[in-house]
């Protein structure tokens, strides 16, 4: 890596102000209002003020005793199958498809496109509930029709994230072998993020419901639903230091081996083994036919765009409140992600030791809105904002993935601005549409008809259409057509065009080709 001068490490030091700001007030100062919240006693009313009296470690051991302990189980279980996903089905699918030949690995990367612009849990859930579970059969006090739902609905999405990143991994290999370091630092990262998004799963157990409820909807549940905003937020921190643990060895992992992510050219064709080839054909038509099914109690009536929809339920102040309120945060959050990105990868402030600045960022890396929601509730009642079109902008004002992404790809020499242009634009897709489809925070600031979001709608509607045997035009309000095949078509183009040509690398860079 070459030296910078003082002058660029002064300048990669001011690019870091917006990132550290932003994390102090989306991450720092709630993760603080929840620790204290943890230690009063105190009602709906008096929570986070003058009135709620001291509790000691008495919310601490209420939660313990009181199904968290049960509702980390759930979670684990919810994990498993797509633990599998992450390190079994993705890597043999990235292998056969890296030695199928370039049509065969374009092919796959079109096929991984898919799962990623129809992510949609909420409809996926009310579909299942409506089309399979909505039959009065199903017990939905025990654990396994949300473990099930969840692994269906997530499969696809965790092969395709999961794929992509192995790909790279092997387009990484030194010539003439390598130590495996970066395909060991993928493998880590991605099982530390499929467990964490485990622990904060929401949509499918609020809408499914279970008895031992995981870590997110405990919280929330003894918050809101409840009234004792104590025990949730003693539920939250708990949750939040495992988060925690997990981000920093996630981060650690992948600054201690080095990890930098490289556009390459494109390289001759390789001559297409017949046994992958067949491989990816296999595995392709698997994978298509798993999510074909997962997603078609949705899918079938994505087209009808406010068909059937009840009085009180209008199409497009729904899609407003759905889709601008996420665009702006993200915008926000992956501009400065960006910014700190550069500074620390290219600029390097601290010389050799920059990526070390991240490790202040690591313990948030995983968390999403879940774990902070309660800090987010009070204080968009404290701001004036909730029940309001301004309190649907998610309180996060910062991607720390995408910093972390941006750090990995500009501390390798090649890389520059235009390079990470498409980066960028990758980033701000996947941040914005996994907000839109994020179902907690609009049901936490969200009471009035007008403020209803897509994802919410659905949620309140799932009980009658689950009566009346469908989704109808509710179930496009989540991700209308025109916006499918606009996120269809980025991803393809972008799988195509541009991933195809990125390589993950580690350990020192002299070392590569």
């Amino acid at each position: 890596m070459t030296e910078q001068s003082p002058v660029h490490r002064l300048v990669g030091a001011f690019l870091l102000v917006p990132a550290f700001l932003a994390l102090l007030w989306s991450y720092v100062l709630p993760t603080l209002s929840t620790v204290v919240e943890s230690f009063r006693h105190g009602s709906f009313l008096e929570a986070g003020g003058p009135g709620a009296e001291s509790a000691g470690f008495d919310n601490y051991d209420q939660a313990l005793t009181d199904g968290f302990a049960g509702g980390l189980g759930t979670a684990l279980l919810l994990a498993l199958v797509p633990l599998l996903a992450a390190l079994v089905a993705a890597p043999l699918l990235a292998l056969a498809a890296d030695r199928a030949g370039r049509a065969m690995r374009i092919a796959t990367r079109v096929l991984l496109a898919l799962p990623l612009a129809l992510y949609a849990p909420a409809a996926v859930t009310v579909g299942w509930f409506t089309g399979r579970l909505g039959d009065g059969d199903a017990d939905f006090s025990t654990r396994w029709p949300t473990v099930s739902v969840y692994a269906w609905i997530s499969f696809g999405l965790v092969v395709a994230i999961a794929a992509t990143a192995f790909l790279a991994a092997l387009r990484g290999r030194r010539p003439g072998g390598g130590s495996g370091t970066a395909l060991l630092a993928v493998g880590g990262v991605l099982a530390l993020g499929v467990l964490a998004t485990a622990l904060q799963a929401a949509t499918v157990p609020l809408l499914l419901g279970t008895r031992a409820q995981p870590p997110v909807v405990y919280a929330v549940v003894h918050s809101l639903s409840i009234g004792d905003f104590g025990a949730g937020a003693a539920a939250s921190v708990i949750l939040l230091l495992v988060l925690g643990a997990m981000g920093l060895g996630a981060v650690a992992l992948l600054v201690f081996t080095r990890t930098r992510i490289e556009v390459e050219p494109e390289n001759p064709a390789p001559t297409a083994n017949p046994a992958a080839v067949a491989a990816v054909a296999v595995g392709g038509v698997a994978l298509l036919a798993i999510v074909g099914y997962a997603l078609f109690p949705w899918l079938r009536d994505v087209g009808d765009l406010g068909g059937d929809l009840p009085r009180g339920f209008s199409v497009g102040r729904i899609v407003v409140n759905t889709w601008l309120p996420p665009l702006i945060s993200a915008v926000v959050g992956v501009g400065f992600a960006a910014l700190g990105g550069y500074g620390i990868g290219a600029l390097r402030p601290l010389g050799r030791y920059s990526e070390v600045i991240l490790l202040p960022f690591a313990p948030w890396l995983f968390v999403g809105t879940g774990p902070l929601a309660i800090a987010g509730f009070l204080r968009a009642r404290e701001l004036g904002q909730f029940d309001s079109f301004l309190g649907l902008i998610p309180p996060t004002w910062l991607s720390i993935p995408a910093l972390v992404l941006f750090t990995l790809f500009f501390r390798a020499r090649r890389s520059t601005v235009v390079t990470a242009l498409p980066l960028a634009a990758l980033a701000l897709l996947l941040v914005w549409l996994l907000s839109a489809q994020d179902t907690l925070w609009p049901y936490l600031v969200a009471q009035s008809p007008d403020l209803r979001t897509g994802p919410l709608a659905l949620v309140v509607l799932a009980t009658s259409l689950a009566t009346l045997g469908g989704g109808g035009g509710a179930m496009a309000l989540v991700l209308p057509l025109p916006l499918l095949l606009f996120f269809a078509a980025a991803c393809v183009a972008l799988q195509v065009g541009y991933l195809d040509r990125l390589a993950i690398r580690a350990g020192r860079e002299e070392d590569g080709p």
